[in-house]
């Protein structure tokens, strides 16, 4: 058969699996199960497909029919220009995310903090763009650490990047001029709406602390000034509905200059803040 028959059958049973964009997700996974780039898939349905990339695009397929990513599948993301390993083990990199590796690279830093770090794709972003920095990105999770180091040595950052398992600040020393976290946020009456891709596949660790969804928040803001240079940013993500009342809480924990920054659908993404400097 050819690459346009099985691409034909494969976009039915996507659909026919709830898939939002089948199309899309079956000619990528073609060209993966093919080993070609994805632009060039197109110049190649008129081929036919060999046995062994026949197996392999089943095999996708059908694990995109049971709402596996395809970062997972095919086991990378682009994120910033970066292809990142993507695993079980951590959250799927996601555009909104660039927002928050943006805010960071308005002003010159030294010294990163990434709490939270999973694939580490916000932590080895901001280095690209920062050669003169270095950073440490902490996790809870030792899968999930993994994942960061192979992401750095892939990126060639493993010298400026290092990685520690740490809950929050437990593990953490020393201070930083730019601490950084996309943390889990959404709140546990919200997990059972998540599409199948998000709530059944991907660390529910990394996407829910539970309860009303502000505990870990909570923990970064009661610590941090203990490792934030005076003048120093703390950067985080949040939820669209999340921006007042994490604001709330960085200026109860001394901070200032907080503003709220939107994504790329206008919907509240990110919030900036910064620790005093010190008199004189």
């Amino acid at each position: 058969m050819t690459g346009a028959e099985v691409l034909r059958h494969a976009i039915a049973r996507l659909r026919a699996a709830g898939v939002e964009d089948p199309a899309q997700d079956a000619r990528r996974l073609l060209a993966y199960a093919a080993g070609l780039a994805p632009d060039r898939i197109t110049l190649h349905l008129a081929d036919p497909l060999s046995d062994a990339a026949r197996t392999a695009f089943d095999t996708a397929i059908a694990a995109r029919a049971a709402r596996q990513p395809v970062s997972q599948i095919v086991g990378h993301r682009l994120f910033r220009g970066h292809l990142f390993l993507v695993t079980p083990d951590v959250l799927d990199p996601r555009p909104e995310t660039e927002v928050l590796v943006m805010q960071a690279l308005t002003q010159p830093f030294s010294r990163l903090l990434d709490l939270g770090t999973g694939s580490g794709c916000v932590l080895l972003s901001c280095l690209a763009d920062a050669p003169d920095a270095t950073g440490i990105g902490t996790d809870i999770s030792s899968a999930a650490l993994a994942v960061a180091s192979a992401n750095a040595a892939y990126l060639g950052l493993s010298g400026r990047a290092t990685f520690l398992q740490s809950d929050w600040f437990s593990a953490v020393s020393g201070e930083y001029d730019l601490i950084l976290s996309n943390p889990p946020y959404i709140a546990a009456s919200e997990m059972a709406a998540l599409h199948p891709e998000v709530r059944d596949w991907e660390p529910e660790m990394a996407l829910t602390p539970g309860g009303d969804g502000f505990d870990a928040y909570r923990a970064i803001t009661a610590k941090v000034l203990r490792h934030l240079t005076p003048g120093g940013r703390l950067l985080l993500e949040i939820g669209p509905t999340q921006a007042a009342a994490v604001a709330v809480l960085l200026r109860a924990a001394g901070l200032q200059d907080v503003q709220v920054h939107t994504d790329m659908d206008r919907r509240d993404r990110c919030v900036t803040s910064r620790r005093a400097k010190q008199p004189g």
